[in-house]
């Protein structure tokens, strides 16, 4: 059996008995609603925002023939259950980060974020524009998934610590929350590394069960309280430059959709990616001041700390290089990342440091 056979034999079997009991869609009128999972509880700044605009952007713009009920986690299936619930049929759709299921997949890294990366723009350019969907349809044909991504959160800080990391050593035994490829890389380094849902994080910070935890920035940190538990945050990361969010549609739905539906639907999760970037990078700046004055002792890690991220995910990213289709995504992904910057590094980023200089920003 070939990896792709076996990936799809196994992400669907352990929910195929779920499945069975699962209701047909709701049609009234010529009306349908369609059940869509997420990883996010209710109310969490940035991700379920995102959610929740896609969701009324959907309604909107089919005048309610098409609606989208939302299910937080808890209420049909778990958090990180939300990928295998829309494979197997169980839910029509799922809203979450792709990076949570690299076990079904390494490739599915690339459609949130990897280790040194792509900044947000960067990851639009290459997926709109560089093949980038197109790779991302394949790898979700593999487990009957229509694949889009369906937000940004921008640049991740580099976390919440209890104490300040002044070297790489530090991370060693360190009990950590990173998920995704940047998760194993901290795991070269030697700390614990753990993927705990969202919902579950302060409570895991706060009992000492976690030393330290990544979540999103400033803005999304702030609602979840984790200032109240801890006082050194570090804010640039090398994980997560611009992490996309993801909206995984059951393939047989997809198709079983009118084309103007479909339409919508990728209109929608565009719409998404633009709404969710600009707002989470509109409300960093003002939270973390807001941060700062409640006590909150802003760092940037180390050159050697940063040298200590660079070697280890060189180690991580090419360890997953036997992958015919994570090579392949790899490779396309960083000539569309090449030739984003060749050109953004010569326009935005310099005439941001010019203005900064003459402005004294």
């Amino acid at each position: 059996m070939d990896r792709r056979s076996f990936l799809r034999t196994s992400a669907l079997g352990g929910t195929a008995a779920a499945a069975s009991t699962l209701a047909a869609p709701a049609y009234a009128q010529g009306k349908r609603t369609l059940t869509m999972v997420q990883s996010w509880p209710r109310g969490f700044a940035v991700l379920d925002d995102a959610a929740t605009f896609f969701q009324n952007a959907v309604g909107a713009m089919t005048d309610g023939q098409l609606t989208i009920d939302k299910k937080a986690p808890g209420e049909l299936v778990g958090a990180l259950e939300v990928f295998d619930a829309v494979s197997s049929g169980q839910a029509d759709l799922y809203h979450s980060a792709d990076y949570y299921f690299l076990g079904q997949h390494p490739g599915y890294a690339y459609f949130t974020a990897v280790p040194f990366g792509a900044t947000g723009q960067e990851l639009t350019n290459w997926y709109l524009h560089g093949g980038g969907h197109e790779l991302h349809n394949e790898l979700g044909e593999i487990f009957n998934l229509k694949s889009f991504l369906a937000g940004n959160s921008g640049s991740q800080s580099g976390g919440w610590f209890r104490k300040e990391m002044k070297s790489a050593e530090d991370f060693q035994g360190l009990k950590f929350r990173m998920p995704g490829l940047g998760g194993q890389v901290l795991g070269k380094l030697g700390a614990s590394v753990q993927n705990i849902p969202g919902g579950e994080l302060y409570q895991a910070l706060s009992s000492g069960a976690l030393d330290g935890l990544e979540w999103v920035g400033p803005y999304a940190d702030e609602r979840a309280g984790f200032q109240e538990v801890a006082k050194i945050y570090y804010t640039a990361g090398f994980h997560e430059p611009g992490s996309g969010l993801a909206l995984g549609m059951n393939l047989d739905v997809y198709n079983d959709l009118s084309p103007a539906h479909q339409a919508v639907v990728s209109n929608a999760c565009m719409a998404t990616t633009h709404f969710n970037l600009s707002e989470t990078l509109s409300n960093n700046g003002a939270a973390l001041t807001r941060l700062q004055a409640q006590g909150v002792k802003t760092l940037q890690f180390t050159d050697d700390v940063w040298d200590a991220f660079g070697a280890a995910s060189k180690e991580v990213m090419d360890a997953n290089m036997d992958d015919e289709l994570f090579a392949k995504i790899r490779g396309s992904f960083e000539e569309s990342l090449a030739s984003s910057s060749s050109w953004i590094s010569k326009s935005d980023a310099f005439y941001v440091e010019q203005r900064n200089r003459v402005l004294g920003g």
